[in-house]
């Protein structure tokens, strides 16, 4: 043991570590195989762009595959993988899945009566101006007459659906000063119906038709008025219908005039509702203010719109009706707010008779469905029209309609008059079955959160569709990001954001911007004006024979800079200031026997060097470079000294040259 350790104390510390080092350096080698690298382990699953490695065939890009869309039967036969998509298909198809394509599918009437996603029949629509508002609901009207429902649009204000009515088959009505009226006087429908159906049912909804007109009459009474009515006052104006139903023959309707000339007349029948006993100051006390309001109704502001008989008949058996109200100005209102109450008294009316001759078995049952656009004007022009719609959407389930109401912002209702106006209008929101919000300030899309439900993401969401177009603009027309984008919000279920894209027949059917289009007249330019290079061009005169100048600096008297040869006129450089009439003496002089080598131009407004330059004008000299007259210059302000030479290298002598060359492009 001793010799032994004595052995391995006497051992060289280098011999003991080296058979240790070889010992694992061989167990390295056997394992890695020769003092090679292991190589990495391959992933168990490929990525996306396949085996990552060499041999793997991985590539950089993979194309997208091509979509597709059918219907389930055909898609199954082609790709037995199919998988159905979350976004609703039931209804008009409005658009594509912003985040999966998919198409989307909805209105109003579908998802209540089909789908059951919703609870009222209802459409509330908000967004900033120009983003495709009433672009959706054309799509809407458009696929609703092919399933068989009626469009109503009563009180059509720009108009953005007359021309999709017309394509549609339907029927148009104008009103307005000079074009067309509407007789509040006329049952229309109603009482067309109430003579067909006949028995009790057609005395019930004569009565109606009577309550309907007596309203209609209170409404405008009110209206001119800027009050309501008295009680008294709608009894005596009953009794009145009354008298003139019974007396006028069949095929001929009342209207307003009669009213009055029964008031002058006093009947025994209207005389007792008055409690006159007798007395014919105190019938005149009576009615004399109901008979000024009525005048007013006949040659007031109302104008005689509501003077005759009525010009075009709602048709209860149009595809649709769209009742069109743009000729009255929008500082007209309250004329405007009459046209509306009229517009929709004679438009439900048409639905309950179409009601009552369904319930009767002498028609079958039509479903209708109603647009209110710019819902902002007709809520500010009369308290009437704000009762006459919370109404209509409270009932709208038992009358067999749909509506949609399109408006700007929820401040829209904050203008109302009064608290009750204003908590009723807000009221629309929170019954609406579908809420659709196309591009809306952040601070608004906070506030309709309250009422909705949104989330943050969809906050952002549509808040950044309210954002304008950037100003480097890579297309002539750019439009906004938020136009054709909207969010569809069902009670508290995530909301579905689509895009939609409009056909070429939508687009000529519906733009609200033709007053923005040149029109093509005999008189030449338009009177608004073009654009032209993306600036307006003011045209005072379409026909005058000058041309309507460009918006932009004036042309200048002296001659201008331009790319081409300047004029002759004076020396002045194309391209560059004007020369100075004395040059200013070069930074760095050139020698006067080396000339300055030609790739480097001279540049403008300076001398060019002395190399370029005879003292004086002679066989071989020059004249300056560039257009103009022939000016010949100095090289230095001070005068040429014209003695000899000094003596030494010959500065002075020029480089020898072929006849014909020039000395400044010699060397």
């Amino acid at each position: 043991m001793a010799d032994t350790k004595a052995k391995r104390k006497g051992q060289p510390k280098g011999e003991t570590k080296g058979k240790a080092t070889g010992k694992a350096k061989g167990k390295d080698k056997g394992k890695g195989g020769k003092g090679r690298t292991p190589a990495p382990a391959r992933p168990k699953q490929p990525t996306t762009r396949g085996w990552p490695g060499p041999g793997g065939g991985q590539v950089g890009g993979i194309d997208p595959p091509t979509m597709w869309r059918a219907t389930t039967v055909q898609a199954c036969g082609l790709w037995p993988f199919a998988a159905g998509s979350g976004a609703p298909m039931s209804g008009v198809p409005l658009g594509q899945h912003i985040h999966t394509g998919a198409t989307v599918c909805g209105d109003p009437l579908s998802w209540f009566t089909r789908a059951r996603y919703i609870s009222n029949p209802s459409l509330f629509m908000l967004g900033m101006p120009g983003l495709g508002k009433s672009t959706l609901v054309n799509r809407m009207l458009i696929g609703l007459t092919a399933t068989g429902v009626v469009p109503l649009v009563l009180g059509d204000l720009k108009p953005d659906y007359a021309d999709t009515v017309r394509a549609l088959g339907g029927q148009v009505i104008s009103i307005g000063r000079g074009m067309g009226g509407i007789n509040l006087l006329d049952p229309g429908a109603m009482g067309e119906a109430a003579h067909r159906i006949g028995g009790a049912a057609g005395r019930a909804l004569a009565a109606e038709a009577h309550g309907r007109v007596l309203n209609m009459v209170a409404a405008l009474v009110t209206i001119v008025r800027n009050r309501p009515m008295d009680d008294h006052e709608q009894a005596v104006v009953s009794a009145v219908l009354h008298h003139l139903y019974e007396r006028t023959p069949p095929g001929r309707t009342v209207v307003l005039p009669d009213v009055l000339r029964v008031l002058s007349e006093g009947p025994d029948r209207v005389r007792a509702v008055t409690l006159d006993r007798g007395d014919e100051t105190r019938y005149r006390d009576a009615v004399d203010p109901l008979h000024r309001s009525l005048l007013g109704i006949l040659d007031g502001p109302l104008g005689d719109t509501f003077a005759s008989e009525t010009s075009t008949r709602v048709d209860p058996s149009a595809p649709a009706v769209c009742i069109d109200i743009s000729r009255i100005g929008e500082a007209d209102t309250q004329l405007t707010a009459a046209a509306m109450l009229a517009a929709w008294s004679d438009g439900l009316g048409s639905v309950a008779a179409s009601h009552a001759l369904a319930d009767a078995g002498l028609t079958p049952r039509r479903w209708f469905f109603t647009v209110l656009d710019e819902l902002w004007r007709p809520l500010r022009a009369a308290t009437g029209i704000v009762d006459r719609i919370d109404a209509l959407t409270r009932l709208n389930r038992t009358l067999g309609l749909g509506d949609a109401k399109i408006t700007h912002t929820l401040k829209d209702a904050e203008s109302l008059g009064t608290e009750a106006d204003k908590a009723k209008a807000r009221g629309f929101v929170e019954r609406a079955g579908m809420v659709v919000c196309a591009g809306l300030p952040r601070a608004e899309m906070e506030e309709l959160g309250k009422i909705v439900g949104l989330s943050e993401r969809e906050i952002e969401l549509v808040s950044s569709w309210s954002s304008p177009p950037g100003w480097a603009q890579t297309g002539e027309h750019e439009e906004p990001p938020g136009r054709g984008r909207f969010l569809i919000k069902v009670g508290g279920r995530p909301g579905i954001p689509i895009r939609v894209s409009i056909t070429d027949t939508e687009r000529h059917l519906h733009d609200t911007n033709t007053r923005w289009v040149q029109n093509d007249h005999p008189g030449g330019q338009a009177d608004g004006g073009t654009f032209e290079g993306g600036a307006a061009v003011a045209g005072a005169d379409a026909g005058a024979a000058e041309p309507v100048p460009r918006i932009g600096p004036a042309p200048r008297v002296e001659p201008a800079p331009r790319t081409g040869p300047a004029p002759r006129v004076e020396p002045a450089p194309h391209t560059g200031p004007v020369p100075q009439v004395e040059p200013a003496p070069p930074t760095e002089p050139v020698p006067r026997g080396e000339p300055a080598p030609p790739t480097e131009p001279v540049p403008r407004g300076e001398p060019a060097p002395a190399a370029q330059l005879s003292p004086e004008p002679g066989p071989e000299a020059r004249p300056a470079a560039g257009p103009g007259p022939e000016i010949w210059v100095r090289a230095a302000p001070e005068p040429v000294p014209q003695q000899a030479p000094p003596q030494g290298p010959e500065l002075w002598q020029r480089p020898a040259q072929e006849p014909g060359t020039d000395r400044r492009t010699a060397s």
